[in-house]
């Protein structure tokens, strides 16, 4: 996307699979939800097993950014909260098989001690751009 760039400055840290800064020149800004292991029927995928969760959160979020006609590779932000920070790195292994890690979104890990269910062990938001 020319409208953004994703920038590392040399002054910070070298980020494990996200950029440190995303600038927005101009576009139109789509916000996501957060997206958890609900499958179209409101069924919930993976009970117990955070890579099961994982991948149907990703594809939840596939299906909400088609929706607006982005893909992932428009997604500036991502913010995640699991409920076991312990297992991030199965999380960062299943968000290389959706992202475009040549330039990855900014992005967050919160470790929650619950999420609106019991049984959700993660949950996912975006924030996207368009181009106008």
């Amino acid at each position: 996307m020319k409208n953004v760039r994703f920038i590392n400055p040399s002054t910070l840290s070298t980020p494990p699979g996200y950029t440190h800064v995303v600038e927005v020149a101009r576009g139109k800004t789509v916000y996501i939800a957060g997206q958890v292991a609900l499958d179209s029927a409101g069924n919930l995928v993976g009970k117990g097993d955070l890579a099961a969760q994982a991948h149907q959160v990703f594809k939840n979020l596939k299906s909400a950014l088609e929706s607006v006609g982005a893909t992932f590779s428009n997604v500036v932000k991502l913010t995640y909260f699991a409920v076991d920070m312990s297992q991030l790195q199965t999380i960062r292994d299943i968000r290389k098989e959706y992202l475009d890690m040549k330039n990855p979104p900014a992005s967050t890990a919160v470790e929650v001690s619950r999420l609106a269910r019991e049984e959700f062990l993660l949950e996912i938001e975006a924030i996207a751009v368009l181009p106008e």
